[in-house]
């Protein structure tokens, strides 16, 4: 990913914190015949000892888990929050428009994981992680059933070996101009630019 040294985030634990909140990735693998491959997953976030780790599921039915330890690395991209942002914030009027956005790349090598108390811990902690209300019903939900499902499915996990993540937040921009991108984003009943605007702030206070 191309990244300027004025984009780069490089605090492991905003990194971490990032793809925990905007955890729902996109796995990127390269088929047999050398095209890549894509799917959208929800990720569990781990460290083990000095890396990152990332866990999932495909379903059975996608092939893609096939090329998960036949690939020498595996890319998943997390790509949110992001937001339009308009030359009418800027102090000169000879500016374009641009786009405000954070995305983490992690590169890694995969692996199955295909004991049945691993996958059934996977399947817990990821309920738990979605929906800690849902839990205590899914525990109690058939033995049989869960194990039945659980058929459905291949888990895996990947370790990275290199993570490459971008903050683009205006940062080459006055602090007037930011406010006010801020105090425009801060008010949008998009979501996704009011993320915009926290990232913005809580960047700013950062340097």
């Amino acid at each position: 990913m191309y990244i300027p040294s004025i984009n780069r985030m490089t605090s492991n634990s905003d990194i971490r914190s990032f793809i925990e909140r905007f955890s729902f990735g996109t796995i990127v693998t390269t088929a047999p015949d050398g095209l890549p491959v894509a799917t959208q997953l929800p990720f569990l976030v781990k460290q083990e000892q000095d890396a990152l780790v990332l866990i999932s599921h495909f379903a059975k039915a996608n092939p893609q888990w096939k090329q998960i330890e036949n690939n020498a690395q595996v890319l998943v991209l997390f790509q949110e929050p992001h937001a339009y942002i308009s030359p009418f914030h800027y102090e000169k009027e000879l500016n374009v428009p641009t786009w405000n956005y954070i995305s983490v790349h992690v590169y890694g090598k995969g692996s199955l994981i295909t004991e049945q108390e691993a996958v059934f811990q996977i399947l817990d902690e990821t309920v738990a992680h979605y929906e800690a209300a849902y839990k205590t019903r899914y525990d109690q939900l058939p033995q049989d059933f869960k194990f039945k499902m659980s058929q459905g499915i291949v888990a895996f996990k990947i370790r990275a070996t290199d993570i490459q993540a971008k903050q683009k937040l205006s940062q080459n921009k006055t602090t007037a101009e930011q406010e006010k991108i801020i105090q425009t984003l801060v008010q949008s009943p998009d979501s996704s630019e009011r993320y915009i605007a926290e990232y913005m702030q809580k960047n700013q206070q950062s340097v």
